[in-house]
């Protein structure tokens, strides 16, 4: 087997992953990077640092701020969903507007900027628009593991490029494709070529191959395909693709009616990938099929849309995967890798993967073999209304751990912060169908809960291997989806269906119809499959001052845990960055910060200094005021010391 090119501190955190020692700023080396955007390659987003912990992360404060100068002159913008890196004391992180910047991790100071979008004499011009609004959740770094050789950061455009950049100066890489890019739609068929596709998320690293997943259209219309493919990290020369479409032959392809299969979009690995690097294995969850909430022109089960899947890293030739929802009509995509994790499962040590989902559930595997470790019974489903609809009749529910989100919505639980919000919403649900887990969508509209963006989201969870507990921000708040009937051409295929948009379900003054909590903050014990504890995340201050109880807002952005016992995640509505005790759920620490932290953070330490940055770009999903800066926050000078 070649050796692994992967940089060592890689082998240094799967070692922590079985004997995590916190590592305190007295006894630390000087420096510990932040290599990947979930740390380790199987994503725990977890850290061995506790110079900042439980008893001094009151003092934390802004060390350095870096901003991106896109705010537009009208104070518009861009989301920033990127999870920086850290290596060698060097962070990489990109911008709204999809630059890769490098600053010195210490300073903020800027080292290198290098503009996908902008002409320049390396690169040929690119007319291909931005798919998915044009976000990037991060980058990839690979280097050849010589202390003076080769080192790359890898960056997925989601225009439809991956591009090679030196590390160290941020020139493109001439020796990688051509002349440092790569064109992803290179073998694409024709009639697909030109339309929305390529990485959102950053790329997955396995010895000297990229591994991508894409974003591409979900219907109704054509789209591209949502197939995995993996690189030669120095040529750019593709290894291989697995199509998540399964073709004529191929195993799965009889869960798809006909030839139903042929052409479809969707079913895709938007969110990105994990590494077990031991075994060689490469982890995907991915997303429904196209059309998200019509699939009269696709009956069966629809492999591999919905599914967790471990492919070979080597070859692309699947290993097992699992399927979460059956038929998908709802957009209930797994929007996240599964967490690769050790638990304590009937008194022995299992290497697992934890798959989180917008449906609320934790399903939890055996690594290798993909047997969950938890029993999953399939329940009876409802059934769908639309003519030439058939929505499976059951779907997959573990029976431990139990949901970490709502489940239903009905004249029970709908929202009481006040008598006028509650009427409202009960004339409403007047005509309204479904409500319930795995509702289909109807002509007259039908209630979605969890909605459209979960439960969780592409920001998934962070894992304490010293614990087995599992954190996860869960949103609850109900979608209306309506189909209707649409003479486009180009929703032939889709039974001739449409929608009327994704309608969130909201009162009169625009709060979720579902009483509180909206956004939630969960620890979840993995060993026992248990809710280790919850508390609310986020807040709306105006509620709050007329006497209602702390909500909680829907999250877009991650978590990460600290062996300082600190859980930190921003995400929320109100623009604050907390730290929260990993093991009460205890608020320990909040910052205002100018604009939401739509993003992960990350954390490491440079010269004995412990370091957490998060994103805050604002705008994306939730609205709020656009932001273009890096916070990154450390302990005053000295005081780890204390």
């Amino acid at each position: 087997m070649p050796r692994s090119s992967l940089i060592g501190s890689l082998a240094f955190l799967l070692t922590l992953s079985a004997c995590p020692r916190p590592l305190l700023a007295a006894e630390a080396d000087t420096q510990v990077d932040w290599p990947v955007v979930g740390n380790d390659p199987g994503g725990m987003r977890y850290s061995e640092l506790a110079a900042i912990n439980r008893s001094n992360v009151s003092q934390l404060e802004p060390a350095w701020v870096y901003r991106t100068g896109e705010l537009e002159a009208d104070g518009g913008g861009r989301t920033i969903e990127c999870a920086p890196i850290v290596v060698e004391g060097v962070m990489y992180l990109t911008t709204g507007k999809l630059k890769v910047v490098a600053l010195d991790a210490a300073t903020g100071e800027e080292l290198w900027k290098f503009d996908p979008l902008s002409p320049q004499k390396s690169l040929d011009p690119y007319i291909h628009t931005p798919t998915s609004g044009g976000v990037n959740r991060g980058v990839a770094y690979w280097s050849d593991g010589k202390p003076d050789g080769e080192r790359r950061i890898l960056h997925g455009v989601s225009d439809g490029r991956l591009i090679s950049l030196d590390a160290r100066t941020g020139r493109p890489d001439p020796a990688f494709g051509v002349r440092g890019v790569r064109d992803l739609r290179t073998e694409l068929e024709p009639a697909v070529a030109n339309l929305g596709y390529g990485p959102t998320s950053a790329p997955a690293i396995w010895r000297d191959t990229v591994i991508l997943g894409v974003s591409c259209g979900e219907g109704p219309g054509v789209s591209a395909p949502g197939d995995i493919r993996a690189f030669d990290v120095r040529t750019g020369e593709q290894l291989w693709s697995f199509h998540t479409v399964p073709h004529e032959g191929e195993f799965g392809n009889d869960t798809w009616e006909g030839d139903s299969w042929k052409g479809r979009g969707g079913a895709n690995a938007w969110s990105g990938l994990i590494v077990d690097t031991r075994r060689g294995l490469v982890f995907a969850g991915l997303g429904s099929a196209a059309f998200d909430f019509y699939g009269g022109d696709r009956k069966g089960e629809n492999l591999f849309a919905n599914c967790t899947i471990a492919l070979d890293a080597e070859t692309g030739r699947r290993v097992w995967h699992f399927q979460t929802v059956h038929h998908d009509l709802a957009d209930h995509d797994l929007p996240t890798p599964p967490n690769l994790v050790t638990v304590n499962h009937n008194g022995q040590q299992i290497d697992a993967a934890a798959q989180v989902t917008k449906t609320g559930f934790v399903y939890l595997f055996n690594r290798e073999t993909g047997e969950p470790l938890f029993e999953v019974v399939e329940q009876p489903a409802p059934q769908s209304t639309v003519p030439g609809e058939q929505a499976w009749l059951t779907q997959p529910v573990p029976v431990k751990p139990p949901p970490f989100a709502a489940q239903f919505l009905d004249e029970s639980n709908v929202t009481n912060i006040g008598r006028e919000n509650r009427l409202f919403v009960l004339s409403q649900l007047e005509g309204l169908t479904g409500g319930g887990a795995f509702s289909p969508p109807s002509l007259a509209g039908a209630v979605i809960m969890p909605g459209f963006h979960g439960g969780a989201n592409w920001s998934g969870a962070s894992f304490d291997p010293s614990t087995g507990l599992l954190y996860v921000n869960a949103t609850n708040c109900p979608n209306i989806m309506r189909l209707r009937k649409s003479d486009s051409p180009s929703n032939t295929r889709y039974g001739g269906y449409d929608h009327h948009g994704y309608i969130q379900f909201r009162d009169h003054e625009g709060y979720p119809a579902v009483a509180p909590p909206w956004g939630e903050l969960l620890a979840i014990d993995l060993n026992l499959g248990e809710i280790a504890w919850r508390t609310v995340l986020g807040e709306y201050p105006e509620l709050t001052q007329r006497g209602v109880p702390p909500t909680g807002t829907e999250s877009f952005g991650g978590s990460m845990v600290t062996a300082g016992g600190l859980v930190f995640i921003a995400g929320t509505k109100d623009e604050r960055f907390r730290a929260f005790d990993k093991s009460t759920g205890a608020v320990l620490w909040e910052h205002q910060l100018a604009a939401g932290g739509y993003a992960a953070p990350c954390t490491y330490m440079v010269d004995g200094r412990q370091y957490v940055t998060i994103a805050a770009g604002g705008a994306g999903k939730l609205a709020t005021r656009a932001g273009d800066r890096f916070y990154t926050f450390a302990l005053p000078p000295g005081f780890e010391s204390r």
